[in-house]
């Protein structure tokens, strides 16, 4: 692993994996400021795909299929991601590809993909956990950024123009951290003069911190959905809490994982469906971004078993907050996680993305590394000391039901 910064100041890690047939590029561009209009980063990301001032959408398309090219767009809510992998013979021509992409789209298709975006939209929300979730969502980040959800999106949508789409691209092109992660079997100096070649049009990276707003603390708040039709219940409580790269981050990750995230031997799923029999569906999520996160409980339920549910989520959640987690316990969801770290890393595709997610933070391409080593020092009077300072009365709680 060697890293460099282009020509135009993009900071870059080549990673060298010997024998492998396909070469991977990560490359991100912080999102400095936050849209104007709910939508419109979403509706760029669709629109970068659909054309170039070299190629139509079909074109694109049809090369990239000839060639066994798997390229695409990510927009999320801290940085775009650009990335591709490709057979090793191919590595030039996808980086040509690629940086038309970046530099010459034509966003042609707009009024199409801005229909089909809602439509898409209105189809997803048909499902009452989507449902929940937006509800849940445009609550818990209310007055901010990430509570763009899909309801907000389609009253919104209509109002972003072309020209909005074409500004706020050039926008995050040109005033934007960049970072860029490739890893495959390529020498190191080839793919260093390739790099420079293909992307020295890309404005340069500049180091700019983003005008996207803290999260503040939430206050305790609930909110109801009554759906026709629904066949059960849909609940989630939620925090807001510390996100990635904050000293609390491993802490938060195991407590998720004891919690709800590891599945069968998960405390809410042993308790709440298999002892109490009260779930289809129980599960935590840690949810991450640059200026805040999330911390959640949702169960899938029978309407009759609201108020349990809830009371479960608490008993579970003062458990955490005043029993100490066995060492085997602790180590089991130390292990889950270190085990998914290494699953998840397996491939050059994903050891691109991972480096160059760490990256467009501010952290180490191989901040895997720290993280890994962070959870082997958690005690269970750390994890019981984060749970109180997070777990709070000042919690958003989300209801679906008939």
């Amino acid at each position: 692993m060697r890293e460099i910064n282009l020509e135009n100041n993009i900071k870059t890690c080549i990673k060298t994996n010997k024998n492998t047939p396909r070469i991977a590029l990560s490359m991100n561009f912080s999102i400095v400021n936050a849209e104007k209009k709910a939508g419109q980063y979403l509706l760029l990301n669709r629109l970068l795909m659909k054309g170039t001032k070299k190629y139509t959408s079909e074109e694109l398309s049809s090369i990239l299929d000839e060639n066994a090219i798997e390229l695409f767009t990510e927009m999320k809510y801290d940085y775009l991601r650009f990335r591709f992998v490709c057979l090793n013979e191919d590595f030039e021509f996808a980086l040509s590809i690629l940086a038309d992409i970046i530099l010459n789209s034509t966003f042609e298709e707009f009024e199409k993909e801005r229909e089909k975006l809602k439509g898409e939209i209105l189809a997803e929300l048909d499902s009452a956990k989507v449902e929940i979730s937006d509800l849940f969502t445009k609550t818990i980040y209310k007055n901010h950024f990430y509570g763009n959800s899909y309801t907000k999106i389609l009253e919104e949508i209509d109002n972003v123009t072309f020209e909005d789409i074409k500004v706020s691209y050039n926008e995050i092109l040109t005033n934007s951290k960049k970072v860029l992660a490739l890893v495959g079997d390529v020498d190191f100096g080839y793919a260093k003069d390739l790099l420079n070649k293909y992307f020295a049009e890309i404005p340069t990276s500049i180091e700019i911190s983003s005008n996207i707003s803290l999260l503040n603390l939430a206050e305790q708040e609930y909110v109801e959905h009554i759906k026709d039709g629904a066949q059960q219940a849909q609940i989630i409580q939620g925090w807001r809490v510390a996100p990635f790269g904050s000293e609390d981050y491993p802490r938060l990750m195991l407590l998720n994982v004891i919690l709800g995230a590891s599945g069968l031997s998960s405390r809410l799923f042993l308790e709440l469906r298999e002892k109490k029999g009260l779930a289809y569906t129980v599960r935590s999520s840690y949810e991450n971004h640059l200026k805040g996160a999330v911390f959640s409980i949702y169960i899938g339920t029978e309407p009759s078993n609201i108020e349990v549910s809830i009371n479960g989520f608490k008993e579970e959640i003062n458990k955490i907050k005043n029993i100490l987690v066995s060492e085997e316990e602790l180590n089991n969801a130390k292990n889950n996680i270190i085990g998914k770290q290494q699953f998840i890393t397996e491939t050059n595709m994903q050891q691109a993305n991972m480096m160059a997610y760490h990256a467009i933070f501010g952290r180490n391409f191989n901040y895997q590394d720290e993280i890994i080593e962070a959870l082997n020092n958690v005690t269970s009077s750390e994890l019981i000391e984060c749970a109180n300072k997070y777990f709070t009365d000042d919690f958003v709680l989300a209801v679906l039901k008939p």
